[in-house]
């Protein structure tokens, strides 16, 4: 195979595969709400929590998780090329953002992010879902707590494997996420952020428990 078209290749299987929305699946499945009615509307598990369903929220976690890291390990056990492994990783990232299964309408991509970065360093992965983990416990804010984590990831691949593929795909990643959290932001620097867990009473599902 033409070593230019396999980076192509994975890139459009990773971003399918990324474009498969595990809060919306799950909801479906589990008779909840569709999360893009509810909350922050976004399709994403801290979303998903908000239908009161924790089960459902975790399951949305994995899935969209492990799509990530998917999506790395299969380039990556295919090619053994960390260049091809990246492009899979970040097109798994982008079809979350932008799923061309769900009109173009996705998540945030905090779990996809994580288990891209899993797939392409487990200490790079492990330092940044521990770096979520404290800001999220102890702030009690899922968006504060990925805006920090998005800050650690570049820096983490960059002094572990360099000015390489990875650290580009990581910095993107990054970048996007700041990017799609700008609403997040705001609300942040106006002290209107619901805290992790928190449902919006104006905007609670109806006859969304598990």
């Amino acid at each position: 195979m033409d070593p230019l078209l396999t980076p192509v290749i994975a890139a459009v299987a990773g971003y399918l595969l990324g474009s498969v929305s595990f809060a919306i699946v799950v909801s479906r499945v589990m008779a909840l709400p569709d999360p893009r009615s509810y909350g922050s509307k976004n399709p994403g598990a801290t979303n998903v929590l908000r239908s009161g369903s924790k089960a459902a929220a975790v399951l949305t976690l994995a899935g969209d998780g492990a799509k990530g890291w998917f999506a790395v390990w299969l380039a990556w056990r295919l090619t053994g090329d960390a260049t091809v492994a990246a492009a899979a990783g970040l097109a798994a990232f982008v079809g979350h953002l932008w799923p061309v299964f769900h009109r173009f309408a996705g998540g945030k991509g905090v779990a996809t992010a994580a288990g891209v970065l899993l797939g392409l360093d487990w200490r790079v992965g492990v330092g940044t879902i521990a770096t979520w983990l404290i800001i999220a416990l102890f702030l009690r804010y899922s968006s504060l707590a990925a805006l920090v984590a998005a800050i650690f990831a570049p820096l983490a691949t960059f002094f572990l494997a360099g000015l390489g593929a990875p650290f580009l795909a990581v910095l993107v990643m990054a970048a996007l996420l700041v990017w799609r959290h700008k609403a997040n932001i705001a609300r942040l620097l106006a002290g209107e952020e619901p805290r992790l867990g928190a449902k919006k009473p104006d905007s609670a599902p109806s006859g969304g428990g598990p």
